[in-house]
């Protein structure tokens, strides 16, 4: 493999946000109408995150109260859910980064189906 093949490929992994250049052929508004939604995603995901952080913390805190000994079931409780809520997070991010890149690759191989 050639060292500029390894450098793109690289650059490309160390790269956050956006996927896709866009082209001539989309109109603004089809374009920004794409960047709404994947910033939308992102937010969404440190949403996720930021929820999952919050059981996580909650769930130590409640390990930690000596006096309680029947909290232990609440913090194990809530320590699951932070594990589900990052993984739902997480999932649905990935769904619609793909979605997103599917739709924006199929209109444009029917802009260039139509010239």
């Amino acid at each position: 493999m050639s060292k500029s093949k390894l450098q793109f490929k690289k650059m490309k992994l160390l790269r956050f946000g956006r996927d896709f250049e866009p082209d001539e052929k989309v109109i603004l508004r089809d374009y920004l109408a794409i960047e709404r939604t994947r910033l939308a995603n992102e937010r969404t995901l440190l949403s996720y995150i930021r929820s999952s952080l919050y059981l996580l913390l909650g769930g130590i805190g409640f390990f930690q109260l000596k006096g309680f000994p029947n909290f232990k079931y609440l913090a194990l409780l809530s320590l699951a859910f932070s594990v589900i809520f990052f993984v739902i997070g997480v999932y649905r991010f990935t769904l619609l980064k793909k979605s997103l890149k599917h739709l924006y690759y199929m209109s444009e191989e029917k802009d260039n189906q139509k010239d």
